[in-house]
């Protein structure tokens, strides 16, 4: 039995930086040397295998690796049997189905027998048969964008984030498909079974971190029930006597979208030497 775990990351992209970063984050460094497949973990029994994004459900399924980072839209796409250990809150986007700006079409149903472009088709067939709309798929491996405009396809089935690329192109969006982001996917199999867990467990806790940041502030202690309204913290604050006795300390997690909104209700309430630090890792 191979005693070293393997984990799949994406080889290039973006989606390779912000592998990497977790992982490093997580305690896992490793160093890539150029255009190799491999690479070893100093603190851990784990092998980094650097693969295309979209093989990594199949492969991570056939038992080839044992954990793998990719997009929940190339795992429901593969329609591989993996389970699915943790979203890692990075890499959002939805798959949408998209039509010329300029066509009319106000309802899924309004397109039967049209041309449908798409890299997703399983996808995309099992979207159109709950809609019970018969369509002309057009799988494709690349971009399908520009697939209007060379008079491919009526319309197309594709990921979207900013929404900057339809734009471009001229196409609106007619209907929302599903959801997805970053995930950590295991194979069922696997024998590395604690050794998964751990590293799932400090992934975890790195982006929980990113989610949430330390803030402390100083208050008066007449005020300080008001100030515990607005920073209940994630199970209570921690308060702290100051050598004045009319004044306490407040340490407390806040999630990090509402730090600025919070740090000017608690200035309103009369709160000084309001501090934020960025945390890196957690366990809660």
């Amino acid at each position: 039995m191979n005693r070293t775990l393997r984990i799949g990351v994406p080889s290039k992209g973006r989606l390779a930086d912000l592998s990497a970063e977790l992982l490093q984050q997580a305690g896992l460094s490793f160093r890539r040397q150029q255009r190799s497949l491999f690479a070893r973990c100093k603190e851990m029994p784990v092998e980094i295998t650097f693969l295309r994004t979209d093989d990594i459900p199949v492969l991570c399924a056939e038992g080839a690796i044992d954990l793998g980072i990719t997009g929940s839209d190339l795992v429901a796409e593969s329609q591989a049997q993996v389970e699915t250990v943790l979203e890692l809150g990075v890499g959002h986007c939805r798959l949408a189905l998209c039509l010329p700006e300029d066509r009319p079409a106000e309802s899924v149903r309004e397109l039967g027998g049209a041309r449908v472009a798409t890299s997703f088709p399983h996808l995309t067939e099992a979207f159109f048969r709950q809609q019970d709309v018969q369509v002309h798929l057009v799988p494709l491996s690349g971009s399908v964008e520009v697939m209007i405009t060379l008079g491919v396809a009526d319309a197309i089935v594709d990921l979207v984030e900013t929404g900057s690329t339809l734009a471009a192109n001229r196409l609106r969006v007619l209907e929302e498909i599903g959801q997805y982001q970053t995930v950590l996917i295991q194979y069922p199999g696997t024998p590395h079974v604690e050794l998964a867990r751990r590293i799932a467990r400090r992934l975890e806790g790195v982006v929980i971190a990113r989610s949430y940041s330390l803030l402390e502030y100083n208050i008066p202690r007449e005020k300080l029930p008001q100030a515990e309204k607005i920073t209940p913290g994630f199970h209570s604050p921690t308060v702290s006597a100051l050598e004045d006795p009319n004044w306490c300390a407040v340490r407390v997690m806040v999630r990090r979208g509402e730090v600025l909104q919070i740090m000017e209700q608690l200035e309103q309430l009369g709160a000084t030497a309001i501090l934020e630090t960025q945390i890196v890792n957690c366990r809660l």
